[in-house]
C-alpha cells in the first residue's frame, strides 16, 4: 500500500511515524512518502517556542483533550531516555497569571504538580492576582523535527522536496492514502471556511536567568494576545501577538516593540537581554483540529484522505495524540481494503 503524508511539520512527521510503526508487520509492501515545500528548520513547528500547553478551556470537545493528554503522556516516557536531549524535550515549571479569579483549565489533571498561587508568589507580578503553578514539557521543534525525520529515515521513508498542488496529483501517480497535514495550507488543496490564519511574532532573547514560563492572560481578548515568556534550551521566546486572518509572515517592527515593552513590563530584567532573532508565523486556526477520513473519487478513481490539521497554536502539544488517531483511520481503510479484496474471491 501506498502511502502519501502532505507536510512536514510535526503533525505530518508523526502521523507518518505512528502509521509506519503500527502496520509495518501487517500491511506488506507499507510504502510511506512525504511530500513538502518546506522542511526543518523553515515549518511553523521549528518557530514554536515548544512549550506543552493547551488553549486553557476545551469547550466540551473533551477528544482534543485527550489528545493533548496522550502526548504529554508519550513524551513523558521519553523523559529520562537518552534521546530526550535529541528530542528536545525536558521540564519546564512556570506561572500561569489573570486579572481575576478564573475556573481551572481543561488540561489542570495531565500536568505535574498544578497549584493555585499563593499571596506570596502573586506579589511577584504585580497586577495579576490569580493564577497556577505547574510543571509540563518543554517539546523544541527545531531539535524534535530533526529526531522524527532520523526515525523515518530509519525506516526508509521517501522524502520528497515538493509542492502538492492537488489531491489529485497524487491520486492518479497511484497513492492510495493520503495524509493531510498541510495546516495553514490545507485551504490551498480544499476550500475550509472554519481555517484561518492567526499570525504570531515572537523574539528570541539570550537571558539565561530566567528559569520559568510565565504565560499571562486576558479572558476577553483571547488566547496569545497577552505576554508570555517561555524559557528555552539556549534562548528565551517571548511573545504576545495573534491576529486572526492576518496572512502576512514579515516581521514588523510595531509588533515588535508591543512585545519587547510588554515583556519588559512583566519581567524588567529583560530590559539587560540581548534580542537574538524576530520571526513571524502563521497558527493554523480553527474552531476544531479536523481529523476525519474521506474518500474522493476522480471518475472511476477512488482514494481515502486523512485529513489532520487546524491545530492553532498546540500542534506540538497535541500531536502525538492526533498521529495515533490518524493511525487509528488508517487501520479502518485497510481493513475496509481487506474486506472489499475478500469479497471479490
Amino acid at each position: 500500500m501506498r502511502v502519501a503524508v502532505i507536510g512536514a511539520g510535526v503533525i505530518g512527521l508523526s502521523s507518518a511515524l505512528c502509521i509506519h510503526d503500527r502496520y509495518r508487520s501487517s500491511v506488506t509492501p507499507l510504502i510511506i512518502e512525504v511530500y513538502a515545500d518546506q522542511y526543518t528548520p523553515l515549518t511553523i513547528s521549528d518557530g514554536a517556542a515548544g512549550l506543552w500547553q493547551p488553549y486553557l478551556y476545551d469547550k466540551g470537545n473533551v477528544q482534543e483533550t485527550k489528545w493533548n493528554k496522550e502526548t504529554f503522556d508519550y513524551l513523558l516516557t521519553y523523559i529520562n531516555a537518552p534521546d530526550s536531549i535529541k528530542m528536545g524535550i525536558f521540564t519546564q515549571s512556570g506561572y500561569n497569571l489573570f486579572t481575576e479569579p478564573t475556573p481551572d483549565p481543561s488540561w489542570r489533571d495531565s500536568v505535574l504538580g498544578f497549584r493555585h498561587l499563593t499571596p506570596q508568589e502573586l506579589d511577584m507580578f504585580p497586577g495579576y492576582s490569580y493564577g497556577w503553578f505547574n510543571t509540563a514539557l518543554m517539546i523544541e521543534g527545531k531539535s524534535y523535527l530533526p529526531w522524527l525525520m532520523d526515525r523515518l529515515r530509519e525506516r526508509g521513508v521517501i522524502f520528497y522536496h515538493r509542492k502538492i498542488e492537488s489531491f489529485r496529483e497524487l491520486v492518479d501517480s497511484g497513492v492510495d492514502v493520503i495524509v493531510n497535514c498541510t495546516g495553514i495550507r490545507a485551504g490551498e488543496l480544499q476550500p475550509d471556511q472554519d481555517l484561518k490564519p492567526g499570525r504570531g511574532q515572537i523574539l528570541k532573547v539570550e537571558a539565561p536567568w530566567l528559569k520559568h514560563f510565565i504565560i499571562t492572560h486576558d479572558l476577553k481578548t483571547g488566547v496569545y494576545t497577552t505576554p508570555y515568556i517561555i524559557p528555552g534550551s539556549n534562548l528565551v521566546t517571548i511573545g504576545g501577538i495573534f491576529q486572526l486572518g492576518n496572512w502576512s509572515q514579515e516581521c514588523n517592527s510595531q509588533d515588535h516593540q508591543k512585545v519587547w515593552e510588554s515583556c519588559s513590563k512583566l519581567i524588567p530584567s529583560l530590559k539587560h537581554a540581548r534580542i537574538v532573532d524576530d520571526w513571524a508565523g502563521l497558527r493554523p486556526v480553527r474552531s476544531k483540529v479536523r481529523l476525519e477520513r474521506e474518500t474522493l473519487e476522480y471518475g472511476a478513481v477512488k482514494s481515502e484522505v486523512i485529513h489532520n490539521y487546524g491545530h492553532g497554536g498546540f500542534g506540538l502539544t497535541i500531536h502525538w495524540g492526533c498521529a495515533q488517531e490518524a493511525a487509528n483511520l488508517f487501520g479502518k481503510v485497510v481493513e475496509e481494503k481487506r474486506q472489499k479484496a475478500t469479497s471479490r474471491l
